[in-house]
């Protein structure tokens, strides 16, 4: 096939196959036969316009998505604290030389905080959820502060909180005689030798070991009774619902069993789960320890008594049983701000002593609370709300959903609630509408699988993004101009906070990603090239993750352009087709040059090239050379 006005664009090519002689050899022999091969691929390529159009990202319904993030939990009776993504993989581990009790939280400065048992085991306090100690670990499991709070009077147990200033919130035992409880007001035949109280201490940590107790608060100090009149707290208890009643409540001599701690910073307010008297406290900490123990003073005029009281008005007999809410619950939490139901509690409602039989649910309630913090009573003294606002129910589930002890529940950001099941060591992921959509089975080989709660961290959450994640990949650098089929290549690096190597995935925009490339060292720069066969805008990005599998966010986006170029062709042609509009050949040997991208391709593998019939110069059957616009350049 000829076109006019060829000749000088020959002499432009022959110029240049002069310049590149040692380097390419054009085969221009008539009777030499073309590839069997390649022609075969010719009859196999489907001959017209290829799709121009530009290939975005399509986004799945976040709402049906998990949650993002990363899954803490401890299992009982072990030394290892996990890390798990939502792939279900095992992304970093913490050794401690402890047993692991209950309580235990990542920390925005990327250290682990955890409950474990003393250096000597307490015989006194040998209650379910004792503890003693608390220890920090840094991420190689360092132990870089640790305080033991453990004697034969008191002891630490189940949950800590830790409070904006760094302090931490501890609840523990206090051991009373029972002279001490019959003074008190308990009824001596429902005690033995002993009763524990609850209480908190704040403390604020020291060095690398102890710390000292600036706050404390005691359910001692709070109570009524109603059984001996001769004593000082005997009252009407229906008239103080902000007391404790000393003679009701379960377990014995641990007598409330406060399981969870959470707090709120608006309101300076400490929510307490009370299994003992299947309740949910809340009281005021903007007080002083003189104002704690007594009943005025602090930010709501009560001292210490309780602001608020929910689950169960049995406690101070204002109900009966068909009132009860709450069966002997775990891990009440205020919902984050900005999460779905801020402000209201989340908890996990075990559900012993139903009347409709045992079964676990999760609920959340609107506490009845104004804009500050102070909570409205019904008109019979008892406090609402009437209503859950959202259940997660055993009675409704196709499986058996039922932890008598233990667990917890969290609101995630996207509005779903991840659910620990703790006694199976079952955690899951369910919607609004009550659909699992994410789910993880902990087995111990020992078939002890129970883990008191767990918390899922968002990958913004400083300390997983400062410590743990690989940084966001760096501005991509590379022509953001191209022509069809011109190969480019792109370059980006990314920091691994703790040194580790890196693997890298790109996404191209068109559809197709590389998969995870490397490794590569930190901070590296690395190059990858790609090219594109159709005309358009195409969006690229790219993200790393480390060796533990942590993944960084997509890098910005980087835009290129890709178009049908012009550009100077010399070759030989092995198979060719042609039709009215466009030519498709293939060669094994090619020189390809394009001043719109300045760009210079010399090629001795198979390949195959679309252009437009418009062209300047020679294309046969046997050789090519001319200037040609280029639709499509596609290597065999």
């Amino acid at each position: 096939m000829m076109r006019k006005g060829y000749q000088r664009h020959i002499i432009i090519a022959i110029t240049i196959l002069t310049l590149f002689s040692n380097t390419l050899v054009l085969m221009d022999n008539s009777n030499a036969p073309s590839s069997p091969i390649i022609a075969q691929e010719v009859q196999n390529c489907n001959f017209h316009h290829l799709n121009n159009e530009l290939i975005t990202d399509i986004f799945n319904d976040p709402l049906s998505d998990p949650s993002e993030g990363y899954t803490l939990y401890a299992p009982e009776y072990t030394k290892q604290t996990y890390l798990i993504n939502n792939q279900k993989q095992i992304v970093h581990t913490w050794n401690s030389k402890r047993i692991q009790a209950l309580g235990v939280y990542l920390l925005e400065d990327g250290n682990l905080i955890r409950t474990s048992f003393p250096t000597i085991n307490n015989s006194i306090f040998t209650g379910g959820g004792a503890s003693g100690r608390v220890e920090i670990l840094d991420v190689q499991s360092n132990v870089i502060w640790e305080f033991e709070y453990s004697t034969n009077t008191h002891c630490m147990h189940h949950d800590i909180e830790i409070l904006p200033n760094g302090n931490i919130l501890i609840s523990a035992w206090k051991l009373h005689n029972k002279t001490e409880s019959i003074i008190a007001g308990r009824n001596p035949n429902t005690i033995n030798n002993q009763l524990w109280s609850d209480y908190l201490i704040e403390i604020e940590p020291t060095g690398s070991s102890g710390g000292n107790i600036v706050w404390e608060w005691h359910a001692w100090d709070h109570l009524i009774q109603d059984y001996d009149p001769t004593k000082e707290n005997y009252g009407i208890i229906h008239e103080h619902p902000e007391l404790i009643d000393i003679n009701f409540g379960g377990r014995g001599k641990d007598w409330n069993h406060i399981n969870s701690i959470d707090y709120n910073e608006e309101f300076d307010q400490i929510l307490l789960s009370s299994y003992g008297q299947s309740e949910i406290w809340i009281i005021d900490h903007n007080t002083t320890i003189e104002e704690a123990a007594g009943h005025n003073g602090g930010r709501y005029g009560m001292g210490g008594d309780l602001l608020y009281r929910w689950g169960n008005p049995q406690a101070y007999k204002l109900g009966n049983q068909s009132n009860q809410k709450l069966f002997i619950q775990h891990d009440a939490t205020w919902i984050e701000e900005g999460y779905p139901g801020n402000g209201n509690i989340l908890i996990f409602n075990n559900g012993i002593g139903r009347s409709d039989g045992d079964y676990s649910s999760v609920i959340e309630i609107v506490p009845p609370v104004n804009t500050n913090g102070i909570y409205h009573k019904n008109e019979n003294m008892t406090f609402g709300p009437e209503d859950i606002t959202w259940e997660f129910s055993g009675k409704n589930t196709s499986f058996v959903f039922f932890s008598s002890i233990i667990s917890g529940a969290q609101r995630l950001p996207n509005g779903n609630t991840l659910i620990c099941e703790g006694v199976n060591g079952y955690f899951f992921e369910v919607t609004p509408e009550n659909e699992i959509i994410w789910d993880y089975q902990y087995t111990n080989p020992l078939r002890l699988n129970n883990v008191f709660k767990i918390h899922r961290y968002s990958k913004n959450y400083p300390g997983i993004k400062n410590f743990f994640l690989p940084s966001t990949p760096y501005m991509i650098y590379g022509k953001n101009k191209l022509g069809v089929g011109f190969q480019n290549t792109y370059s980006t690096s990314s920091y691994e906070p703790n040194g580790n190597d890196l693997y890298y995935k790109w996404d191209w925009g068109d559809g197709t990603d590389n998969g995870w490339l490397g490794p590569y060292k930190s901070d590296m720069d690395i190059h990858i090239s790609h090219r594109w066969d159709n005309p358009g805008t195409y969006q690229i990005k790219v993200k790393s993750k480390n060796i533990n599998n942590f993944e960084s966010d997509w890098s910005e986006s980087f835009f290129v352009q890709v178009q049908f170029v012009k550009a100077t062709i010399i070759g030989n042609v092995n198979a060719l087709s042609t039709n009215e509009d466009e030519s498709l050949f293939l060669s094994e040997k090619l020189f390809l040059y394009s001043v719109s991208s300045n760009s210079l391709e010399i090629h001795h593998q198979a390949i195959s090239i679309l252009v437009d019939n418009s062209f300047r110069g020679i294309l046969t059957h046997n050789i090519v050379a001319g200037i040609f616009t280029i639709k499509n350049i596609t290597e065999l």
